[in-house]
């Protein structure tokens, strides 16, 4: 029982956090009104915090001390990290991003919006035109979630191998959680090496402290299934066109590798560490199926819309640079406390718990 209570824990905070995304609905129907490019900039824009926040969170907590579990000796621990946004990070300016002529603010004097960690106050509008400077469509960039604290969580498990050796492997199968959000999976591998056992003779008796190496690679998808309907009133550009938008759907994976040196002192069942490491983290994410975007107007009103497969793709590099970390690991019997705190761009807290036995 205990062991299901903490999946639904898990899988909780991923729903939150694919909930408090701008993949939804009424606001995937938005932004996709400005067209596949000037979409596909806003999108980037409004996510940034999301990505990077989400970035820091798959490179943390891999490892809360230099010292490397014994041979065939294991743990299972849960985490979960909060990294922080700069304020710098909690608004963007429509007109800054290049975006194309066709897509303007409906009011000049109104250019900054909210991103997904800003507030939820602002309401900022823009109106698109067509080739001929017609206003054909206008919408409201979403607001912001009022929460500057991205969370992301981490299912972890560790064994011990010969020479100084610890293995770590998070994995998690495809699973389905709800119509509405979608399926989410997850995997990744770590490892770490204690250096002065791998000295002869007795350089790891003579220094009091633990000097380890590591490095860990984690990816998480996720698929979301979308619905924007043809928008009302419009007719095709052509009665050729594809007509069948059934296909909807967001395709996002998040990727990250990180690395580092640790070093660390057992004091009975308390250990503090402090590490220094690089890290790095991806985004490859997109709109996949057919899309009614409205792109004319006739002399008499009526919407034109073209369909548009795969309008929006963001492949980019989201995180790179170094990281400190300082934090600590309490170990009572088969049960540990892990605890940090880590500075870079976006600094961040990382917590959680676990269950094991032995070093």
């Amino acid at each position: 029982m205990r062991k299901k209570q903490f999946f639904r824990i898990f899988f909780a905070i991923l729903i939150i956090f694919i909930s408090n995304s701008a993949f939804s609905q009424s606001e995937v129907s938005s932004l996709i009104k400005s067209g596949p490019a000037d979409a596909t900039k806003l999108a980037q824009a409004y996510l940034k915090p999301l990505f990077k926040g989400f970035g820091v969170g798959l490179n943390s907590g891999w490892n809360n001390s230099a010292n490397s579990k014994k041979l065939m000796r294991f743990d299972l621990r849960i985490g979960l990290t909060g990294a922080v946004v700069p304020p710098i990070d909690e608004t963007f300016d429509v007109t800054k991003i290049g975006l194309s002529t066709n897509v303007r603010p409906t009011n000049a004097a109104q250019t900054l919006t909210p991103t997904i960690a800003g507030a939820n106050s602002l309401n900022t509008q823009l109106t698109v035109y067509d080739s001929a400077n017609q206003a054909i469509e206008s919408f409201t960039m979403p607001k912001g979630t009022g929460l500057n604290m991205i969370p992301a969580p981490q299912l972890q498990g560790s064994i011990g191998l010969p020479r100084g050796i610890e293995l770590s492997v998070r994995a998690m199968p495809k699973v389905n959680i709800g119509t509405n959000i979608g399926s989410i999976d997850m995997y990744g591998a770590g490892l770490k090496v204690e250096l002065l056992p791998l000295i002869s003779g007795m350089a790891d008796k003579i220094f009091p402290i633990d000097i380890a190496i590591a490095a860990g690679y984690t990816q998480f998808s996720f698929e979301v299934p979308l619905n924007v309907p043809v928008p009302s009133g419009s007719i095709p550009a052509s009665p050729n066109q594809v007509q069948d938008f059934s296909n909807q759907r967001i395709e996002a994976k998040f990727s990250g590798i990180s690395t580092e040196a640790i070093i660390s002192k057992r004091f009975l069942v308390f250990t503090p560490y402090l590490s220094l490491g690089y890290n790095t983290a991806k985004t490859d994410a997109g709109l996949k199926g057919n899309y009614p975007i409205v792109t004319s107007i006739t002399p008499l009103g009526q919407k034109i819309y073209t369909n548009y497969a795969n309008p929006v793709t963001i492949n980019q590099t989201d995180i790179n640079g170094f990281r400190t970390n300082i934090g600590f690991q309490l170990n009572l019997a088969f049960f540990r406390i892990y605890g940090s705190y880590s500075m870079a761009e976006y600094n961040s807290f990382n917590g959680g718990i676990g269950f094991g036995f032995g070093n």
